[in-house]
């Protein structure tokens, strides 16, 4: 699929470390990220001391002003409220959950070491630490499949344990964060009139300010980050415009019954993008 999902299907065999406290390395307290959205404002602390390389990614794509102006593409009520599409300036667009973060690399806030987001701009899965998705975490979410997270993030209003990574399910998204004032502003978003899941009147990301993180640069690096994926071809312009043909197809049959709808028939908390 080439839509970023919350409780789409997929297995992930990769077994993983896990920390129930602050891995080794952190000396200073988690940074801050206050949102400023059309519904109002809420803020949240970024668990860099727990998952360093998705807390670091978030914190360079806000600095660098990659969700300002973006619209909430997706929310449910009672489930949760899913952002971070580039696509979705335009909140009528039909690639609105298609799109993801720039393939650039980003610094490491724990120890200064240069991430490269692989093809799509996508991350690696960091299933280190056990914070389960209640509600007013912050979660990755995914295409269905590992190490496809990039920058579209949800908000967790349910208590959606079904979509830990740690638990027996399918469906695998690390949290990365906690909202610390504002929650009600988060609740109220998700209750909003919607069709397919979709604001019927956009609620727009105004702008997210990072304070508390330590100073880091984001640099192009595209031809280190082709070398480190997996397949050199895999970032060219021609197989990213099938993935995104694909993709579209995926919104489609989504938006008729199937995958969308099969896991919101379960659980409709259980079912994200």
């Amino acid at each position: 699929s080439g839509v970023m999902r919350v409780g789409d299907s997929w297995l992930n065999a990769m077994v993983a470390p896990v920390f129930l406290v602050p891995l080794p390395g952190a000396t200073q307290p988690n940074p801050r990220a206050l949102f400023e959205t059309s519904e109002g404002s809420f803020e949240a602390e970024i668990y860099s001391d727990r998952v360093p390389i998705t807390a670091s990614n978030f914190v360079a794509l806000c600095r660098t002003g990659f969700y300002d102006g973006l619209d909430f593409h997706r929310v449910i009520d009672g489930f949760m409220c899913q952002f971070g599409c580039p696509l979705s300036k335009d909140p009528d667009s039909p690639k609105a959950g298609q799109g993801s973060a720039p393939e650039i690399s980003f610094t490491n806030l724990r120890n200064g070491s240069l991430m490269c987001r692989g093809p799509g701009g996508t991350i690696r899965d960091e299933q280190v630490s056990r914070d389960s998705n209640g509600p007013g975490t912050l979660s990755m979410a995914n295409v269905g499949q590992p190490n496809s997270g990039g920058s579209q993030i949800f908000l967790n209003v349910g208590n959606n344990t079904s979509l830990d990574w740690f638990s027996p399910g399918p469906s695998q998204h690390p949290v990365f964060g906690m909202i610390t004032r504002g929650m009600d502003v988060v609740t109220k978003m998700s209750k909003v009139p919607t069709s397919e899941d979709r604001p019927l009147i956009p609620i727009k990301m105004i702008r997210i300010t990072i304070s508390g993180a330590p100073e880091a640069k984001e640099s192009n690096i595209n031809a280190v980050a082709v070398a480190s994926s997996s397949s050199s071809s895999s970032s060219s312009p021609s197989k990213r415009t099938k993935q995104t043909t694909k993709g579209g197809k995926t919104r489609k049959k989504r938006s008729s019954s199937s995958s969308s709808s099969v896991s919101r028939g379960k659980r409709r908390g259980k079912r994200r993008r």
